[in-house]
């Protein structure tokens, strides 16, 4: 009986509710007319020909029941939303819109309303919900704003790329703010505030029923006050894109409504509390565009209902734990640019909610997980690891959303999955820069395939490229560079790709033939990028000229003789031209009124020759080195360089002068006119153009005068080569401008100066090349410590340099003392970046010269360190600071005045290959330490007074005999004199002498003793009252101590020689003697005798020094014959 009662009731009750409803939907309908009139009038003041909503507006109808139109119970409009209605026109204070004094809720978001803001607002008393968002308004938000104490939400945001057409200033944010103390809702993205973090948070923490806090792009600042912590509503919070530059406030731990927090390019620094990840209410964290951001994973909440977590492009590291795979509503996860490492977790299996994934751009090892179970995965990258192993873990087949694959620059190998191909949503995948192997699987019924972009290159991929490739009409992108991929492929196949934009196939083993075509059809109508560079193309394919939107061609490297074409400079869009490493001899004809928009031209190692052709007028890049070009410069060719920033000529025939109007070239950063016959001074105003020239290499002509001593004060020089050249006078003083200046050489010209202290404060400097001038004095700099850490290659050889060499500036070269895993961490090339955001960058080129023998460094590695100080007259000991060199390479002592045992501390360069002290006054016997230089390939001892058996180690038998030989002391092998039983016994460790017996005396001992004190009484006793006698033994037991000692390892300075150091240490010494002059010029006469020459080599993989067993003794060669040196360009 009850449950008939209660059933009765619920049915009555249903009844009067549907009764109710159907009676407000009647009164709601009966609109009031003045009501209807407003909206009419609003209608009529605004320009809508796609509005929806307006064009329903007919009088006919009942104005309540018109789209975006809702009434009361009497009629009266209470919501108004016409938002996304592409409206025109303005909207001031007169509008009717003023007059619906009833609204409750205004939506006239995205809109193009476009007036400045109207302060008519305040007339909605009733007004809760007001959305303005990209209306269309500008100027200043009025304060009527602020009367609206009833507002729930506030919408006012603009978007970013619209600049700031709003702005608080007065009223401020705390102005419109302070009474709306209802607000749950509150959007002000893109509005300018400007204010300081004390400021705006104070502001809101009024706003205790603040529920979401949007406010990016508003240009405020730091720090977060800790006042809006009051705030405990809040559960969205948005502040990204401003310039906080503070920490995140631990206390965002503490709002237990937090759902989702965002301040990706905040200027956020310092670490992230731990507690941020451990909210248990995040769904939404994104900390993006924060470097100075820090941070560590530790482990996460077991089935935490974190969805998004994007921290690309911050500085947070360490590993990411396995615990990450209890996250199992993650959606989006991006650590993409940071600095983690480790494994990738295997636990990212468990991800089955995965949507996008990017972890490029880390230092992310080992193998890759699968991802089979993470079904609606769209996006994958983790391009730019040190990931390895096989791929095929995941079920690719089974990932039917995929729309992107990105794994480019890691070391996956193995063969690339045949499912890979059986996706069918795949648009784009990114295998390039691994360790793929293996040949290409067969694509045959894979034709419908969504497939766009495929990039295959550096990869180690043979075989023949399956023609079912060109059956995938879908294809805009093709790279297939940089395999072993071999065969012949048919230009008619590649024709097949009618969608094609973008194709290279350069630096394989196949062969292209694209000579059979029809020049009057274009067989690719949007092709914009075509790279056949090393494909073995014989001539222009035809079909060139009928591309009519190619941007970038690449035919480089191949075997195309006779002239370059006319057509070529006639492709109206043609940017980037690479023609290099051909056999071109020519121009089909002058080459005037270029209309192609070329700004990339590269025709370097061909055999072009006669005169230089007229230059690109827009070109930015050109390089025309290591030709048969054999005229003057043009006097105008600056005009022709009014947007280049790289310019070479390098390795061709040019005489005549420097043209001044190259100094017109106001964007030049690379100038490279090296070997060439150009002659006369080097104009002033060149050297001036380092004040945006960041490379100058005129070595190897016949320019001759002084260097100008016009460098600018912020010089931006980062290589000065000058080498071969008739150069004369000082070092100019201006030269130490160049704050940034890593490669000088002025080598092998006449420069008369002292050591260019005077560069001490060019900390950057790596290589200082002053080989054959005519230098001299010391090079101890007085005053601080010479700053140079960073030098690396040092070459003084064949100058008149004196005195010792010090302690405190040797102490400074940082660099050559790293050890080996240092050096391997810091390993690059020297180089000068062009332009910081395209791949242009000149190489830097140097020799190194030892023995004679030019070594040249196409690639300096700033691992190679060496010091050739050969040929010089320094004195004294080898410092000691040389044993802490550990980098060192090559160190050339030779043909100087050195004396002293040769220190047991060179056993401490591990790293040395060649080693010469030759031609100097060294004593003593070999120190055993020499055996532990392993890399050692080039020895050369001879020529000074050694003693002693020559120690034995596979190592130093391996020398010839040359390199011990005029040692008159010296014995063993590889010299053919033996050792007697007397050195053998000096090699020996000394024993006391033993009796024969216990009572038996040795008295050849005893006398022998007795005669020597005897004799030493009658010899010295009159000494002891004779003073001229007196001071006569001095000085001769002075002269037998220097020779002695050192034979057993001590070092003996004379009084005199002690005053003179000191003197050294406080004073730079500025003159020498003639009588010094002659001494250099004797031993530069015997530096020019015969010699074993450094016979070694550089590899591809680690510059290391390669000793040819077969070297044998030559002359010295001129100066004059030696081999050339070019820079070299790398894109």
């Amino acid at each position: 009986m009850r449950i008939s009662l209660f059933s009765w009731l619920f049915l009555h009750s249903l009844l009067i509710a549907v009764f109710f409803s159907i009676d407000v939907v009647l009164v709601a309908g009966q609109c009031q007319s003045d009501q209807r009139d407003l909206l009419i009038q609003l209608k009529n003041s605004l320009n809508f020909t796609l509005s929806v909503k307006l064009e329903s507006w007919n009088q006919t109808r009942d104005c309540c029941s018109w789209k975006g139109v809702s009434c009361d119970g009497g009629g009266r409009v209470v919501d108004l939303d016409l938002s996304n209605q592409s409206i025109f026109g303005a909207v001031d204070n007169s509008s009717s819109l003023f007059r619906l004094q009833h609204l409750q809720r205004l939506n006239l978001a995205y809109n193009s309303l476009i007036s400045p803001f109207p302060t008519g607002f305040d007339k909605f008393a009733n007004l809760s919900y007001l959305n303005l968002s990209n209306a269309g308004f500008t100027g200043q938000i009025p304060a009527e704003i602020s009367r609206l104490t009833r507002l729930v939400t506030l919408d006012l945001s603009v978007s970013s790329f619209l600049g700031a057409p709003l702005k608080l200033e007065k009223p401020n944010l705390g102005m419109l703010v302070q009474s709306l103390t209802r607000l749950q809702f509150l959007h002000l993205d893109g509005v300018n505030i400007t204010t300081k973090g004390n400021e705006w948070c104070q502001a809101l923490s009024s706003l205790t029923e603040l529920q979401v806090l949007s406010m990016s792009y508003c240009y405020l600042s730091g720090p977060i006050d800790h006042s809006l912590s009051k705030l405990q509503s809040l559960s969205i919070i948005r502040l990204d894109n401003n310039n906080l530059s503070a920490a995140l406030p631990e206390f965002f731990a503490d709002f237990r409504n937090l759902t989702s927090l965002r301040l990706s390019t905040a200027g956020l620094t310092g670490r992230l509390p731990v507690k941020i990840l451990q909210v248990p209410t995040l769904q939404t964290l994104d900390l993006s565009n924060n470097k100075k951001l820090q941070g560590s994973f530790e482990n996460f909440s077991m089935k935490g209902p974190l969805q998004t977590l994007v921290l690309s492009d911050t500085s947070f590291r360490g590993q990411v734990p396995e615990s990450i795979g209890s996250l199992r509503q993650l959606t989006r996860i991006e650590l993409a640019r940071c600095n983690f490492s480790g494994l990738l977790p295997e636990s990212l299996k468990y991800l089955t909610q995965l949507v996008y994934l990017d972890f490029s751009w880390n230092n992310f090892s080992g193998p890759m997980p699968s991802f089979s179970r993470s079904r609606n995965l769209t996006q994958l990258n983790l391009a730019y690891n040190q990931l390895n192993g096989t791929i095929d873990t995941t079920d690719w087949s089974g990932l039917s959303k995929l729309v992107s694959i990105d794994l480019q620059n890691n070391k996956l190998g193995g063969s690339i999955p045949p499912s890979l191909f059986s996706i069918p949503s795949l648009q784009r995948l990114f295998l390039s820069q691994n360790q793929f192997s293996g040949t290409l699987d067969n694509l045959n019924g894979k034709t419908d395939l969504l497939l766009d972009t495929l990039d295959l290159s550096g990869n180690k991929l043979q075989g023949r490229v399956p023609m079912s490739v060109f059956e995938l009409q879908g294809l805009k992108i093709l790279t297939l560079s940089s395999n072993n991929f071999s065969g012949f492929i048919q230009w008619t196949d590649i024709q097949k790709l009618r969608n094609l934009s973008n194709l290279d196939l350069s630096f394989n083993a196949m062969s292209v033939n694209a000579t059979a075509t029809d020049s009057a059809l274009s067989p690719f109508p949007n092709i914009t990028t075509l790279k056949l560079a090393s494909c073995k193309l014989t001539k222009f394919p035809g079909f060139l000229k009928t591309l009519p939107k190619l941007t970038n061609l690449d035919l480089s490297r191949n075997h195309i003789p006779g002239e370059i074409p006319n057509w070529i400079w006639e492709i109206k869009n043609l940017a980037y031209l690479n023609l290099s490493q051909n056999f071109l001899t020519g121009f089909e004809g002058p080459l005037h009124n270029i209309t192609s928009s070329l700004s990339v031209v590269d025709l370097h190692r061909n055999r072009l020759q006669g005169q230089l052709p007229s230059l690109p007028p827009l070109a930015t890049y050109l390089d025309y080195s290591n030709n048969n070009f054999s005229s003057e410069l043009p006097p105008n060719i600056g005009d022709f360089l009014q947007f280049a920033y790289f310019f070479s000529l390098s390795g061709n025939k040019f005489h005549g002068r420097i043209p001044r109007s190259i100094c017109n070239s106001s964007y030049l950063r690379v100038l490279d006119l090296s070997n060439n016959s150009l002659s006369g001074p080097i104009p002033p105003c060149l050297t001036k153009m380092s004040e945006y020239l960041g490379v100058l290499n005129l070595r190897r002509n016949n320019l001759s005068g002084i260097i100008p001593d016009t460098f600018p004060e912020n010089c931006q020089l980062q290589t000065l080569d000058l080498n071969r050249n008739s150069l004369q006078g000082k070092v100019p003083n201006s030269l130490a401008n160049c704050k940034i200046l890593e490669v000088l050489d002025l080598g092998n010209n006449q420069i008369n100066d002292s050591f260019p202290c005077r560069l001490k404060k060019i900390s950057t400097l790596r290589v200082l090349v002053l080989r054959a001038n005519r230098f001299n004095g010391n090079i101890h700099c007085s005053g601080n410590k010479t700053p140079w850490p960073m030098l690396q290659i040092v070459d003084l050889a064949s100058n008149n340099f004196t005195g010792r060499l010090h302690e405190t500036c040797l102490s400074t070269w940082e660099a050559m003392q790293a050890d080996e895993d240092e050096a391997q961490s810091k390993l690059k090339h020297l180089r000068f970046e062009v332009l910081q955001l395209n791949q242009f960058y000149y190489q830097d080129a140097i020799t190194v010269t030892v023995k004679g023998l030019e070594l040249e460094l196409q690639k300096i590695l700033t691992l190679f360190t060496s010091i050739d100080i050969s040929c010089n007259n320094f004195e004294g000991p080898i410092p000691q600071v040389i044993g802490t060199f550990k980098a060192l390479y090559v160190l050339n002592f030779s043909h100087n005045a050195f004396s002293g045992m040769i220190p047991a501390f060179v056993g401490n360069l591990s790293q040395l290959e060649s080693f010469d002290l030759s031609s100097n006054n060294f004593s003593g016997e070999i120190p055993l330490q020499l055996t532990s230089l392993n890399f050692l390939s080039f020895l050369n001892l001879s020529n000074n007074m050694l003693v002693g058996p020559i120690p034995t180690s596979t190592q130093l038998q391996s020398f010839s005999e040359a390199s011990f030989e005029n040692n008159t002391g010296l014995c063993g092998p590889p010299l053919q004199v033996k050792c007697g039983s007397k050195n053998e016994s000096s090699q020996a460790p000394q024993r006391p002498p033993e009796f024969q017996s216990k009572d038996e005396f040795d008295w050849q001992f005893i006398f022998t003793g007795v005669g020597f004190g005897v004799g030493a009484a009658i010899f010295v006793a009159p000494f002891v009252f004779w003073k001229r006698a007196s001071k006569w033994i001095d000085d001769n037991v002075d002269k037998f101590l220097v020779v002695i000692l050192p034979k057993v390892g001590l070092i003996y300075t004379r009084p005199d020689d002690a005053e003179v150091e000191t003197e050294e240490n406080l004073q730079e010494e500025d003159t020498e003697t003639d009588d010094e002059d002659g001494e250099s010029n004797e031993r530069t006469g015997e530096f020019r005798g015969i010699y074993c020459v450094f016979c070694s080599k550089i590899d591809q993989t680690m510059k290391k020094v390669i000793h040819d067993p077969s070297c044998t003794c030559y002359g010295s060669p001129s100066l004059s014959s030696s081999s050339s040196t070019s820079s070299s360009f790398s894109p």
